[in-house]
């Protein structure tokens, strides 16, 4: 995969406190570290042909301190990581994921353009055109990703990523106040791509995140063509049957897991009434989850440089309820694979499916 862009700050007066930058002189000991409207996940991997996870930790996150992935209680969020950090020991160099609805990316062709200062050039003065926010309120970044043949011959593929600046201006200052030091920003959606995308895979893919959020992105070799975030989740499911149950979300996360989509309800034990509840409660959350990530994915179909997507893969928590991919596969009427960062460590009970974005945000390069 190419290098996945960090979001950087534009130009700014000299006594700013927030610089954004790239450190590739040192990338050891760096966390990924996935800010998950519903919990937080950190992990260290190494690379080797493929991402593995050799530590990684998770902690859920009380409702209300992220929301659709925006910080809505800095001094929470900080409390949080600090205790999470000192509690699992973990290294203090963290690159940070972001996902919410309100950072746009986009796929666009230019003309093949080698020279990186003109290819810079062509890219802001088309970026206005195509994010759909003030260039001044926005951080930009993108990525080439290589030479691509289309009906008006040889262009260059380049994805744009926009960001709000207060947006990440709040998310990076509550990780600072947490003492931690941030060494890049990514889009968790790259991060999940770079942790999960095989080498000799052929064609474009639908990876799908379902956590807190609906993540999902549309990539091949050359790169991240697509992503979209949107409220929702998994987490969605869970309060769902808390609050029609009257459970606390910890009980109500393990009896989804425990009645699953897979198993006959007779043949589940428990409660009669609450296993039946439970299995509604899912069905219903697979039909809405699959409508969100089929709008994205019809949205994505309707641009110009849009390539077949063949199949998906599905990651986050969700990976591990019985029966949700094959469940998700019949409402998308696509094939949906199960699929999590490959592990070369202990993670004592952790899924690595709530750690597989991390993984991919600890690394920049497969």
């Amino acid at each position: 995969m190419s290098d996945a862009p960090v979001l950087k700050r534009p130009a700014r007066p000299a006594d700013t406190s927030l610089v954004l930058k790239r450190n590739r002189k040192n990338n050891q000991s760096v966390v990924g570290l996935d800010l998950d409207p519903s919990h937080i996940a950190a992990a260290e991997a190494t690379v080797n042909g493929h991402i593995s996870i050799t530590r990684g930790a998770v902690a859920e996150l009380r409702p209300g301190i992220l929301r659709d992935g925006e910080v809505t209680d800095g001094p929470a969020l900080s409390e949080a990581l600090k205790t999470f950090f000192a509690e699992n020991d973990l290294p203090t160099r963290v690159r940070l994921g972001v996902a919410n609805q309100r950072i746009v990316v986009r796929s666009i062709d230019l003309p093949p353009l080698e020279d990186a200062k003109a290819l810079d050039a062509a890219v802001r003065a088309e970026a206005p055109d195509h994010i759909p926010m003030p260039m001044d309120e926005a951080i930009l970044d993108y990525v080439p990703l290589g030479l691509v043949e289309t009906a008006g011959g040889p262009r260059m593929r380049v994805v744009i990523v926009a960001a709000r600046r207060e947006l990440i201006d709040r998310l990076v200052g509550a990780t600072k106040d947490a003492g931690l030091k941030v060494e890049g920003i990514d889009l968790a959606a790259f991060g999940m791509v770079r942790a999960l995308a095989s080498a000799d895979e052929e064609g474009a893919v639908l990876y799908i995140n379902l956590a807190g959020l609906t993540n999902v992105a549309v990539a091949n070799q050359s790169g991240c063509l697509f992503t979209r975030a949107a409220a929702g989740g998994l987490a969605a499911i869970v309060a769902t049957l808390a609050e029609r149950r009257s459970l606390t979300l910890e009980h109500s996360r393990m009896w989804l897991g425990h009645v699953g989509l897979e198993t006959p309800l007779e043949s589940v034990e428990g409660d009669a009434e609450l296993v039946a509840a439970t299995r509604a409660t899912l069905d219903e959350g697979v039909h809405q989850l699959a409508d969100t990530i089929r709008n994205s994915l019809n949205f994505y179909r309707m641009q110009d440089n849009a390539e077949t997507v063949s199949r998906a893969l599905l990651t986050g928590p969700a990976a591990s309820i019985p029966g949700f991919a094959a469940k998700l596969a019949e409402q998308l009427k696509l094939p949906v694979e199960v699929a999590v960062a490959a592990v070369d460590g202990t993670l004592d009970g952790v899924d690595p499916g709530r750690l597989t974005v991390a993984a991919g945000l600890a690394v920049e390069d497969r």
